[in-house]
């Protein structure tokens, strides 16, 4: 028998019983879909957290007080021994490695300007912030570069907090009162929308040394080293750290490259992603069992047609392999099936449904289409020795 007539051998017996056949394809298709709809999802969410850390920049290292291998969280707005201050952040500026270094505050306040008020996210920021974080601003201009220890009281206005408080009149030369204190308006920034839940459109960014004196603080909660692509951060980290503990006396900080947030976080997604594929597998392995299921009747029912082929000279190896083959071509046709079901599903989810990210995650398509061949490799593996191995005289009697 070549092996065209064994595949259509197996293709006969399928056909033969198309409900059963029908059936126990649906079972794999269904668990099949189930991990490219579920994978899809994962890695939708995956992709979409990732790019809206990176679109601030990659080449970025936080610098927060505290040390957060002593004291298990950082304390700097409570109680690091020593505070952040505008001047670590020119000292860190001076570094060779980094291109410019920002120092920010953050508060809540209440705004007002033209006898209309609002509570909104009020930044500290200084005028390195645009080029750190890749921001633009629609109108004016941003903070300028003052002295960080003295700047002029300047603001610049997210674009939600610009169309509630001014309207469609330039906010441009307005005085605009953030707590008890006097700022002129200078700027619009331009809408960002929502980044993991935080408006940046709803925000007022002042000069960190002003503030700091809006919220009665004495330190900076964070400082930002951008710095050069061709530079290591191994490198940089190590200068920065040279830099402070010269100006502190001793490491009472914490240095967080954004690169080694991004892998923590992506292996976090990577376990997401894994864990939604595997309760997509629970749906795989339920048709596996009706395949083995099928497989098993199969055998049972065609005991005479297995001893006519052992009669006319099929040995027990072309045996297995017909019932394998059969196995195999049924579980291939319902991964093929799946793959396309959950592959439409995923793309219709993407076009139908705003704000849900959807990406149809390849590697594990394939991956379950192959654990879709393999399973029908399993599933006919115990009812093909049980059919290699009846006796032919016993297997023709039964008919």
């Amino acid at each position: 028998m070549s092996l065209i007539d064994a595949l259509r051998f197996a293709r006969t017996a399928l056909t033969a019983h198309r409900l059963r056949t029908f059936l126990s394809a649906s079972g794999i298709a269904v668990g099949i879909a189930a991990v490219i709809l579920l994978t899809s999802i994962g890695e939708g969410i995956h992709r979409f957290v990732l790019s809206e850390f990176t679109q601030f920049g990659t080449h970025i290292l936080s610098v927060a007080p505290g040390k957060t291998s002593t004291h298990g969280t950082s304390v700097g707005a409570i109680g690091s021994a020593r505070l952040l201050t505008l001047d670590d952040a020119l000292a860190l500026k001076a570094s060779r490695y980094v291109n410019h270094s920002n120092a920010s505050v953050v508060g809540n306040a209440e705004v007002r300007a033209q006898g209309r008020s609002r509570r909104v996210t009020v930044y500290g920021q200084g005028p390195d912030f645009v080029r750190v974080f890749n921001m633009q601003v629609a109108a004016g201009q941003f903070l300028p570069d003052d002295d960080p220890r003295n700047p002029r009281a300047y603001a610049v206005l997210g674009a939600k907090v610009r169309n509630e408080l001014f309207g469609n009149a330039s906010p441009l030369g307005a005085t605009l009162q953030v707590g008890s204190h006097r700022f002129r308006v200078i700027g619009v920034m331009a809408p960002r929308g929502q980044v993991l839940g935080l408006d940046l459109d709803d925000t007022v960014y002042l000069p960190t040394a002003r503030a700091l004196e809006v919220f009665n603080r004495e330190g900076v909660m964070e400082i930002h080293l951008a710095y050069r692509p061709d530079a290591s951060i191994d490198a940089v980290t190590e200068d920065a750290r040279r830099i402070l503990v010269a100006r502190h006396g001793r490491e009472d900080f914490t240095l967080t490259p954004q690169q080694q947030m991004l892998d923590t976080l992506g292996t976090v997604l990577d376990v997401l992603t894994f864990a939604v594929a595997a309760l997509g597998g629970i749906s795989l392995l339920v048709g596996a069992v009706g395949m083995v299921t099928l497989m098993h009747i199969a055998v049972a029912e065609r005991v005479a047609e297995i001893g006519l082929l052992t009669a006319l000279g099929a040995t027990r190896a072309r045996i297995r392999t017909l019932f394998l083959m059969e196995s195999t071509l049924l579980s291939t046709l319902g991964g093929l099936s799946g793959l396309g079901l959950g592959a439409g599903l995923a793309l219709l989810l993407k076009t139908t449904v705003s704000g849900l990210p959807v990406s149809i995650s390849w590697a594990y398509a394939i991956g379950a289409l192959v654990a879709s061949v393999l399973i029908g490799l399993a599933a006919g593996v115990v009812p093909a020795m049980r059919a290699a191995q009846l006796n032919p005289v016993d297997a023709l009697r039964a008919e």
